[in-house]
């Protein structure tokens, strides 16, 4: 059996969490790359190829990032590494019980993994699945992320595109400019997977029906949308349901809730498994990652 490649494209930081006592703790991490990284261990090595894109630059913490992402079994072979560049760095904070991140990643070398669209379009090549986020077009200049959506278009045509529009505003230029580009790569794709309380911030939906009734006006067959720790609702085979979110007891740390449920998801599903099996499952592995600390669990 031929394996089919599952390519994942985006931005990975290095990620410093903790801080108790100015003592942090060093790990690597980005929605796109936590979905993959979940995915890989979902699925069987002979059946699924994972691939991740992305730009690095050429110091010692990007070679780390690569080795990571080596190590868990992921190709590397496409991802750019342009000199002089670094990675993007965040830290978590604990305040009040809540997560707060301070973010440094306005001149990492992945902003600029679309410079160069030959290379780029070489690296999406040959993907049975594309899967891609917000983040994903926000970190990219205006005029480089209109020239990503126009090579996305003939890629669409026999590429299935997962898409988490993981709506972050600090990233954006304006709203508007969000609005345009998630829209613009929900029409393309076959799997849409939001946040309800995103997706009521910038677009006004007052109900998940709303959400799930815009991205079906776009031609989007799949639909789930996540509710946090509430029912969630989907779209599939021209069906709106409802299905309940198992509560959880005990939540430690909800980084990567929604990407390790998307990996799941998308593991699921494309083992040729129904929507609500698929659901399951994402709900299952989320609810495991959130009772531990950190985003990436085996």
């Amino acid at each position: 059996m031929t394996p089919h490649h599952f390519v994942a494209i985006g931005e990975c930081m290095i990620e410093m969490s903790g801080g108790a006592g100015d003592q942090w703790k060093l790990g690597i991490a980005g929605d796109t790359l936590n979905t993959a990284w979940h995915f890989r261990n979902a699925t069987p090595a002979d059946d699924w190829h994972i691939r991740y894109v992305t730009a690095l630059g050429d110091d010692r913490y990007s070679d780390r990032i690569a080795q990571f992402i080596s190590d868990a079994g992921i190709e590397t072979g496409a991802i750019r590494r342009l000199s002089g560049k670094r990675p993007g760095l965040y830290l978590i904070d604990q305040e009040g019980g809540d997560r707060v991140f301070t973010y440094w990643r306005e001149n990492s070398a992945a902003r600029n993994m679309a410079d160069d669209l030959t290379a780029l379009a070489s690296a999406l090549n040959g993907a049975d699945v594309l899967y891609l986020s917000g983040i994903t077009l926000a970190i990219l200049a205006p005029e480089r992320r209109a020239a990503f959506i126009d090579l996305l278009k003939p890629l669409s045509e026999r590429t299935r595109i997962a898409f988490d529009p993981n709506i972050r505003p600090a990233l954006w230029e304006s709203e508007e400019a969000c609005k345009a580009a998630i829209s613009s790569v929900a029409a393309m794709s076959e799997f849409i997977l939001p946040s309800f309380d995103d997706e009521a911030a910038l677009f006004g939906d007052h109900s998940l029906e709303e959400t799930v009734a815009r991205y079906r006006d776009l031609g989007v067959r799949e639909v789930v949308v996540k509710n946090a720790g509430n029912p969630c609702i989907f779209l599939s085979e021209d069906q709106v349901k409802t299905i309940a979110t198992p509560q959880v007891s005990k939540i430690v740390d909800a980084t990567g809730a929604g990407d390790s449920f998307n990996a799941a998801f998308l593991a699921t599903r494309l083992s040729g498994m129904g929507c609500v099996d698929a659901i399951r499952a994402g709900q299952a592995l989320s609810a495991k990652v959130i009772q531990t600390h950190g985003a990436l669990v085996v």
